[in-house]
């Protein structure tokens, strides 16, 4: 059956339409299989191949374009991160429920975009970041250095610190990716430039000052008119965003900590003393010794020839420090290369051990007290040792120490008690993970309730943001189970499930009502302000004074001569609107208005625009302003490149799943 087979799918006929078929799987099918892939993806930027980079974005073979997407989680560390800006640079000014505007998440995103297109975009030209470019960049990090050299040591463990822990084959990639995505930005950046005379231009126009007359309005008195059933209905569909009742959550919570957990039994003298025999190094002084040392400095590019005449010069010096009689303290003076201890003599105070570089601290912890050593060299160059004298490490007895061991024998104690309880908790979920009840039950803790609230509401446990984002993700909230332990404190969590979860939606008219009437009497109160604003400003221009028509209506107004560009004065408001105005045509005077923060108007007249002058900005100032200015070139340069790339690429937005 299989060779009649085989026979029957031989052939022109057969080879043709099998190509058929693989062309119609490419087109039509191989996308919708593509796309169930990333069903849980926030977006993702797919790039022409590289062999047809001008491919339309209407062309369907996307099995062959590159992709890249980005990911709920990816998505969710972004956000909360830009949160914690907000929060941190706003301080009590910051406002949750309007950080959670959709505008925020899509500047979000398309900032995760951008970086997916530069992957894409330094794939594409072939950018490749070598082993050892990496190797430097890892070893000129700060943080991994001790005394300004890399320490494997520290490296190791700054890794494994990390949550969760980094190997350093994962780090290294990291690093690789990271340098691989700013390769292009930064060579993007390093040809910004500004030409002097482009220079002289925005120096002119920066110092620019302006004289002007100004008036500030009062604001009219609150609309109380009539709002009729239209204008209500008319308002509401017009401006749907400013009534929605944002997605919110109930959740039924245990808590776990520690300090709710009976006090456990302290330790009787025995056992304390025993702890106490088994760690008694840990409450030694380390030994000191007090050294001095005359330096005889090589440089480490230093030829042989020099490192020889300093050998010579040092040995020369350790036998005249050893002779009877001498004074260290005065040949360290005269000869030592050590400026921060040749004027005391050579002087190194008490020296501990971890201290010093390795051939130095060996030597000097084998010498004995009034013994001169040397020469031994070190990466500085050769030094001449004197021991002056030994403070031997003391210890502790068990009664200065019994204290702090009951101390920590208790909270060890503890400790294991919550990680006793939070296993157990977590083994009897597992056997039933769609209830807190029976867990909770097993082992006498409280159920409790939260909610209903959103994002920008939450409170109690549910303002942590590790709890914050299991309550609203899919998981918990389509499969109805319970979390994962979430640490919201040291030794203090909890475990959450969503109880009841409503999606954002439209609040109705009918519950919004007394909202909507007050949002068309406030813009009907601005729009007569606005339109004061302007009846003063056409009587400006039919040459009326401005000083005048204050004085008439006894408004608060002024002359504020010298008005620099961008200061905050009269108010930010103001200062962009005088510096936005055009220059007065002929005959006209160059007027303007300001809309400030408390709703009142002001109007101004331009009564002078003086030029500034190049000539009063220092050489440092102007190097200061050139390196911003190419600075912000080089950004503006970055996204423009950005943007080019999004026109040929095809970028598809999952709003939804935020």
């Amino acid at each position: 059956m299989l060779q009649q087979i085989r026979e029957k799918t031989t052939g022109w006929i057969a080879t043709i339409i099998l190509g058929l078929l693989i062309i119609t799987v490419g087109f039509l099918g191989a996308g919708e299989y593509m796309s169930r892939s990333v069903e849980s993806a926030v977006a993702k930027v797919e790039a022409p191949p590289s062999w047809w980079a001008s491919a339309p974005a209407w062309w369907p073979a996307s099995l062959l374009w590159q992709h890249e997407e980005v990911t709920q989680d990816e998505f969710r560390a972004a956000f909360e991160q830009a949160r914690q800006r907000e929060r941190e640079t706003l301080g009590e000014k910051f406002d949750p429920r309007s950080f959670e505007a959709t505008e925020n998440k899509l500047l979000v995103l398309d900032q995760l975009i951008d970086q997916k297109i530069l992957k894409l975009a330094a794939r594409a030209a072939g950018v490749v970041v070598g082993d050892e470019a990496v190797r430097q960049a890892i070893a000129s990090e700060p943080a991994f250095q001790v005394d300004g050299k890399f320490d494997p040591n520290r490296y190791a463990l700054l890794l494994s610190s990390q949550v969760p822990a980094l190997s350093p084959v994962q780090f290294q990639a990291e690093q690789r990716e990271r340098m691989q995505l700013a390769l292009i930005p930064q060579g993007i950046t390093d040809s910004a430039f500004i030409t002097p005379q482009e220079l002289d231009r925005l120096v002119t126009l920066l110092a620019e000052t302006r004289d002007i007359t100004i008036a500030a309005l009062p604001r009219p008195s609150l609309d109380d008119g009539e709002v009729t059933d239209a204008q209500i209905k008319a308002w509401y569909d017009s401006h749907p965003a400013d009534f929605k009742q944002g997605e919110s959550v109930t959740l039924e919570y245990v808590e776990i900590e520690a300090s709710a957990l009976p006090v456990a039994a302290a330790d009787d003298e025995a056992a304390l003393r025993q702890r106490y025999e088994q760690e008694k190094s840990r409450f030694m002084s380390a030994e000191q010794r007090m050294a001095s040392h005359i330096l005889i400095t090589v440089p480490a590019d230093a030829d042989a020839a020099t490192r020889d005449a300093a050998l010579k010069k040092a040995t020369a010096l350790a036998a005249q420090a050893k002779a009877p009689g001498a004074d260290f303290a005065a040949i360290a003076k005269a000869n030592s290369e050590d400026p921060g201890s040749r004027d005391a003599g050579g002087d190194l105070g008490w020296v501990d051990k971890g201290v010093m570089v390795k051939p130095f601290e060996d030597a000097l912890f084998a010498m004995q007290s009034g013994e001169i050593r040397g020469p031994l060299q070190t990466d500085f160059g050769y030094h001449v040792l004197r021991l002056r004298e030994i403070k031997a490490g003391e210890g502790k007895s068990f009664e200065e120490v019994r204290g702090q061991l009951a101390q920590e024998q208790g909270e060890a104690a503890g400790e294991r008690a919550f990680n006793d309880l939070a296993g157990r908790m977590v083994n009897e979920v597992l056997k039933n993970p769609t209830a807190l009840g029976p867990a909770a039950r097993s082992e006498g803790l409280e159920v409790q309730k939260l909610g209903p609230f959103s994002r920008a509401t939450a409170s109690g446990i549910a303002a942590n943001p590790a709890v914050l984002r299991a309550a609203f993700s899919d998981a918990l909230v389509q499969d109805g189970t319970v979390s994962d332990l979430i640490e919201i404190g040291p030794r203090h969590s909890v475990l959450i499930r969503v109880l009841e979860h409503t999606p954002e939606a439209a609040q109705p008219l009918a519950q919004v009502r007394d909202v909507v009437i007050a949002a068309i009497r406030s813009d009907r109160t601005d729009k007569a302000a606005n339109a004061a604003a302007d009846a003063m400003l056409a009587r400006v221009a039919k040459g009326e004074s401005l000083k005048d028509i204050a004085a008439a209506q006894k408004l608060q107004s002024g002359v504020l001569p010298g008005l620099p560009r961008g200061a905050p004065m009269p108010s930010a408001e103001i200062n962009s609107a005088v510096f936005e105005a055009r220059p007065a045509a002929a005959g006209q005077p160059a007027t303007g208005k300001a809309r400030l923060q408390n709703g009142e108007y002001a109007v101004f007249v331009v009564d002078k625009v003086n030029e500034g002058d190049v000539t009063r900005i220092s050489p440092e100032e102007r190097k200061q302003l050139q390196e911003q200015i190419v600075g912000l070139q080089g950004e503006s340069g970055v996204q423009s490149f950005i943007n080019a790339l999004r026109k040929n690429f095809r970028v598809t937005r999952h709003e939804d799943r935020f």
